[in-house]
């Protein structure tokens, strides 16, 4: 699905025009960033919920070579996704 595809299908699914669908859509992107840059919690119920993780450092591979290489500390966005959406899938 495309980001197109999206805005058509939730502009149906809600009974408004494409304009308002994208407005949404943008609304709802600003207010993730948002979040994730004061490292907040986004929760979306049904869907899941997106999170700031602090990764430790760690010492890894170079797949190529088999060498041992030091990866860095680091902030990453995660999506948790809900028990509601992974049940479904798995039938």
């Amino acid at each position: 699905m495309t980001r197109t595809d999206l805005i058509e299908a939730m502009a149906q699914e809600t009974g408004t025009d494409k304009q308002q669908a994208k407005s949404f859509l943008e609304g709802f992107t600003r207010v993730v960033e948002r979040e994730m840059k004061n490292e907040g919690e986004v929760p979306l119920a049904g869907l899941g919920k997106f999170k700031v993780m602090k990764r430790k450092a760690r010492v890894g591979r170079n797949p190529a070579t088999g060498e041992a290489i030091q990866i860095p500390a680091k902030t990453v966005v995660k999506f948790t996704v809900a028990k509601v959406l992974k049940d479904l899938i798995k039938t």
